[in-house]
C-alpha cells in the first residue's frame, strides 16, 4: 500500500491489495484479495469489493445516493469478483429501498460510468463509456451497453441484452433482444452475442420465433403471450421472456413496426 495514500485503519483490506498513491479509502470498507486500485480513488463507507477487482484513477465507489430522501442510512455496495471500473466511474450506495446497490462479477464499467443508488447490475455486463444509469435500474448478466445511453429509473433490462449508443432507455428491454432508434425500439435478437455465449441456431431461431408472435403479429400483450404459450413448449428461454413481460411495471419497449 502507497503511503501517499489515506486508509482509515479500521478499513479490512487482504494484504494483497495494492493501493495507488493518493486514494482514499474510508473505515466501513471491505477489499477482497488480488484487488489493484490506482492513484486518486475514493472507496467510501458501505463499499463491499470482491477479489480481483481493478479500479483506475479518479473512480468513486459507494459514495452518498444523489437523492434527497436519503439521511444517512447505513447503506452499502457490492463490487463483485473480477470487476474492472475504469477511470472516473462513481458508485453511488442503496438507500431504504433496497439498502445496497450491486455490481456483479466480471463486469466492465468503462470510464465515465455513473451507476446510482439501489441498482441492481447483474455478472458479465458491459456498461461502455458514460452510461448513465439512474436509481433503482435492475440489468441481467451478459448485457451490454453502448456508450453515452442513459437508462430511467426503475427500468429493467433482461439477460443478453445489447442496447444501442446514445440510446434513452425509457421502457423496460426484454432478455436476448436488441434495441436501438429513437425513441427505443426493438431491432431483432442479439443472435451474435447468443452464439457468442453458446446458444445453438435453434435456440436463437426459438427466441426469435418468440418475439415474432409478441412484435409482429398484431397481438397486445395479454394475447401474445396466450399465443406464445399455445405455439411453444415450454423451456428456459421461453419462460424467461414471459415472466419478465408479465412482471413489466414500466412496460416493455415497441418494436419498429409499431
Amino acid at each position: 500500500m502507497n503511503q501517499l495514500s489515506y486508509i482509515d485503519p479500521n478499513a479490512k483490506i487482504a494484504k494483497n491489495v495494492e493501493i495507488g498513491p493518493f486514494s482514499t479509502i474510508y473505515g466501513d470498507v471491505t477489499i477482497d484479495e488480488g484487488t489493484w486500485i490506482g492513484s486518486n480513488v475514493t472507496i467510501m463507507d458501505g463499499a463491499r469489493i470482491g477479489k480481483n477487482c481493478r479500479i483506475f484513477p479518479g473512480a468513486v465507489v459507494s459514495s452518498d445516493p444523489q437523492d434527497l430522501k436519503y439521511n444517512n442510512e447505513k447503506t452499502e455496495t457490492f463490487v463483485g469478483d473480477n470487476t474492472t471500473i475504469r477511470e472516473f466511474v462513481t458508485v453511488s450506495r442503496g438507500t431504504t429501498d433496497k439498502m445496497k446497490t450491486i455490481i456483479g462479477g466480471g463486469c466492465l464499467l468503462m470510464a465515465y460510468v455513473h451507476v446510482a443508488h439501489d441498482c441492481k447490475v447483474g455478472d458479465n455486463c458491459i456498461l461502455a463509456n458514460a452510461v448513465q444509469v439512474a436509481g433503482h435500474v435492475e440489468i441481467a448478466d451478459f448485457t451490454v451497453v453502448g456508450g453515452s445511453s442513459a437508462i430511467h429509473q426503475f427500468v429493467r433490462i433482461g439477460k443478453h441484452a445489447m442496447i444501442a449508443g446514445g440510446a434513452l432507455v425509457r421502457k423496460d428491454v426484454p432478455p436476448y433482444a436488441k434495441a436501438a432508434r429513437e425513441p427505443l425500439v426493438y431491432c431483432g435478437v442479439n443472435s451474435i452475442g447468443l452464439r457468442r455465449r453458446g446458444f445453438t441456431n435453434e435456440k436463437i431461431d426459438e427466441i426469435q420465433e418468440v418475439y415474432r408472435h409478441l412484435f409482429f403479429k398484431g397481438l397486445n400483450n395479454s394475447s401474445a403471450i396466450s399465443a406464445i404459450e399455445g405455439n411453444f413448449n415450454a423451456s428456459t428461454e421461453r419462460d424467461e421472456i414471459l415472466q419478465f413481460i408479465r412482471t413489466s411495471n414500466r412496460g416493455i419497449l415497441k418494436s419498429y413496426n409499431q
